[in-house]
């Protein structure tokens, strides 16, 4: 095992440490708060994420919250989280009004939102990050006075103004507020809808999020393909600490029929684009995340699956991590 990517149970149970107990550069704690896509409500895409020596932190959109933190803590993941003694708060509630200082929204899409919508009243106030074609669907469709009240700061009056709507430049590096992460957004090609690719960095380490996407010669674009070249050069120099690529789907579902998602197929094949843009030989050992699964209401779900396909083709040597909701990992 590299540094680059030491998961050992030690360094997990410092993952939500006090910022300060260790050292700069030492890379992105990871848990999945949501790791599914699809229809299982409680287990929809959301993924905390931070610099592992700083407990403040944000999502990855936030299909759920408060369910995906309560199993969280039932899994021990957030123990090292000590509360102030002042506090009447639960670590659940802590953690959301406190830890997280904001979310970052890939697309509008329920399954990424649902948790942050209905956490709204008793969240505290920071901001929603996203491009403007997402803020402007976030008001659109649910935070309108009639699917929900406008916790935002635009659209419909009142406006609440909990949480503020913070758009993204393509392409350029914004500051997280009130954290150590910057995030620089890359849309995506999700079905006619536009998502997005987030890059976040702090201290010269990288973690990439994809929500979610079709792949380039079914969309018809170069969207991952301009991730991909973005993010090339941190991949050579060892920086890229993990990605998080979905895959709704098993890989004998027909292109026709993808609906803007990846398969295992699909992945694989665009992974080697990206090894080929980092000079060849690059990924050895890298992460890869599978997320949105859909769960299935079959005898069968898809995990085992995948998991046997990605194996197979996985000539690059990356790391593949099928996850349970409450994961929690430390990529370095």
């Amino acid at each position: 095992m590299t540094p680059r990517t030491s998961l050992l149970a030690a360094a997990l149970t410092a993952g939500l440490s006090i910022a300060g107990t260790a050292h700069a550069g030492d890379g992105f704690d990871l848990v999945a708060l949501g790791a599914l896509g699809g229809i299982e409500d409680g287990n929809l895409s959301a993924w905390l994420v931070h610099p592992h020596d700083d407990s403040r932190a944000v999502t990855f959109d936030a299909g759920t919250l408060v369910n995906g933190l309560r199993v969280a803590e039932e899994k021990g993941v957030l123990d090292s989280i000590k509360l102030p003694a002042e506090s009447k708060l639960s670590r659940v509630g802590y953690v959301l009004t406190d830890r997280i200082k904001g979310y970052l929204i890939s697309h509008a899409h329920l399954d990424h939102v649902e948790g942050l919508v209905i956490a709204s009243p008793d969240d505290s106030r920071k901001p929603i990050y996203a491009l403007s074609s997402v803020a402007q669907a976030l008001g659109d469709s649910y935070f309108n006075w009639q699917a929900w009240p406008n916790f935002t700061d635009r659209g419909k009056a009142p406006q609440l103004k909990k949480y503020p709507l913070t758009e993204l430049t393509p392409g350029v590096a914004a500051a997280l507020q009130d954290t150590r992460m910057t995030v620089t957004p890359f849309p995506l090609s999700h079905g006619g809808v536009e998502s997005t690719a987030f890059l976040v960095e702090s201290d010269g380490d990288a973690i990439l999020y994809f929500g979610d996407t079709g792949p380039d010669p079914v969309e018809k674009t170069t969207k991952m393909h301009d991730v991909w070249a973005a993010v090339a050069d941190k991949v050579r120099q060892h920086r890229l600490k993990a990605i998080l690529i979905e895959s709704s789907y098993t890989s004998d579902r027909p292109d026709a029929q993808l609906f803007g998602h990846l398969t295992p197929k699909w992945i694989m094949t665009s992974l080697h684009e990206l090894d080929a843009l980092a000079g060849g030989n690059a990924l050895k050992e890298l992460p890869v995340v599978i997320t949105h699964i859909k769960y299935s209401l079959t005898r069968e779900q898809p995990q085992a699956r995948m998991r046997d396909e990605l194996t197979a083709a996985n000539d690059l040597g990356v790391r593949i991590l099928i996850p349970q909701q409450g994961s929690r990992w430390h990529f370095r």
